[in-house]
């Protein structure tokens, strides 16, 4: 059990074997899950994916209405930079937790989680 007791731990499930942060790998009846999550990081980006959706929505009304083009390509730039947030506060939370734990399993398992970064830092850089 984690030292703070609001963070989530994930329980190992008798699946195949395990991914870079030492999450379960799915099999086709489970998903992976994070090491751990702060509640109060996780409440922010539900918030703040619930108001990208809503960004997307008015979007959606924007080109149904012909809106001019250049205020459509703002809106999107903002939904973009919205969602790169989100994705800053994920990163930020992979490397924390689940790296960390990847990383002090031993050398094996900090390789896996290396290359996880690595491809997951060039995605994200797009």
């Amino acid at each position: 059990m984690p030292a703070n007791p609001a963070m989530h731990t994930i329980r190992e499930t008798s699946v195949a074997g395990t991914c870079g942060c030492g999450a379960a790998v799915p099999d086709e009846s489970s998903d992976r899950k994070a090491v751990a999550v702060d509640p109060a990081i996780k409440a922010r980006n539900v918030t703040r994916l619930r108001r990208i959706e809503g960004q997307v929505r008015g979007l959606q009304k924007m080109v149904e209405e012909d809106r001019y083009c250049a205020d459509i390509l703002t809106q999107i730039s903002a939904v973009q930079e919205a969602l790169r947030g989100v994705g800053r506060e994920l990163m930020r939370n992979h490397l924390k937790h689940c790296a960390s734990a990847a990383i002090r399993k031993g050398p094996a398992d900090a390789e896996s989680m290396y290359d996880e970064l690595i491809d997951l830092i060039y995605r994200h850089q797009r």
